[in-house]
């Protein structure tokens, strides 16, 4: 495979290079409301809503941290001091995914060109961004706080696909949520969704791409 023809790999973040377990967070900064795993499933959906509502618009960029607090705590019934706690404790729980860094190292010391394309809001980009020292390792990526969009939405792809400056053809994109795969695949890139790091590494040799 020539070095123009060659694939280049864009990441997902949350559960593809980051730990996120939503759960785990509730039960650790909001032990008197997750106080199980049904009562903190229950939180969960109260909060997140699915990564759409008022998250989502997080996500988006288009609701500061403390709209967001305030938004959740009018919706949900919980204070807004119990809001902020998990606000803040969200980006301090995306701790990195050993397998994951190690296949993206490997890609990087094979002459791989990869890049990053995440829902995640300007605050929490800016914090994984000044934490770990791995993402440099990755040529450029696009998050949805900074573009104003979200995925699965065809313009946060077309944006990335511009920015990267690549065929969308060249494009396969590792996401762990199968409509977004969906999403990039639409619009001419390939996809496989994420399990893991074993699992994808695999399925990217089994096409041909390494």
């Amino acid at each position: 495979m020539s070095a123009l023809s060659a694939k280049k790999f864009v990441f997902d973040f949350g559960r593809v290079v980051f730990r996120w377990e939503p759960a785990a967070v509730l039960q650790q900064v909001l032990p008197e409301r997750a106080t199980d795993s049904t009562a903190a499933a229950h939180w969960v959906a109260q909060i997140f809503q699915s990564y759409g509502g008022d998250w989502g618009e997080y996500d988006r960029g288009t609701v500061s941290p403390a709209e967001l607090v305030q938004r959740i705590a009018a919706r949900t019934g919980l204070h807004q001091a119990e809001v902020q706690r998990v606000v803040q404790a969200v980006p301090l729980s995306l701790t990195p995914l050993p397998e994951t860094v190690a296949l993206i190292e490997r890609l990087h010391a094979a002459g791989r060109r990869l890049y990053y394309l995440s829902n995640m809001p300007a605050p929490m980009a800016d914090h994984l961004e000044a934490t770990h020292g791995f993402l440099r390792l990755f040529s450029d990526g696009v998050f949805s706080g900074r573009v104003h969009h979200n995925k699965p939405e065809p313009a946060i792809y077309e944006i990335a696909a511009q920015r990267f400056g690549h065929p969308v053809s060249e494009l396969v994109f590792l996401d762990d949520h199968p409509p977004n795969i969906e999403a990039a695949r639409a619009l001419g890139w390939h996809g496989r969704v994420f399990h893991h790091a074993a699992q994808a590494e695999a399925e990217l040799r089994a096409a041909g791409w390494l």
